[in-house]
């Protein structure tokens, strides 16, 4: 997995849920100067957004 990637998200809270949910809504990449590029497929209603590093997809693992 790329180092460099990043996942965002942004958390959905309302009272009809029993905890936050988190929405993915695009993809982060560190450069080599540590800045932060971040694609959004979508923008957040809250104006939160939550990054995180990217964790492996177990349906392209078992692939390889």
């Amino acid at each position: 997995m790329n180092k460099s990637l990043k996942e965002v998200f942004t958390n959905i809270e309302d009272e009809k849920l029993d905890k936050p949910l988190f929405r993915r809504i695009g993809t982060g990449f560190v450069n080599r100067d540590e800045s932060l590029n971040v694609i959004l497929d979508a923008l957040p209603v809250s104006g939160r957004l939550h990054i995180r590093p990217a964790t492996p997809n177990p349906k392209t693992q078992e692939q390889k």
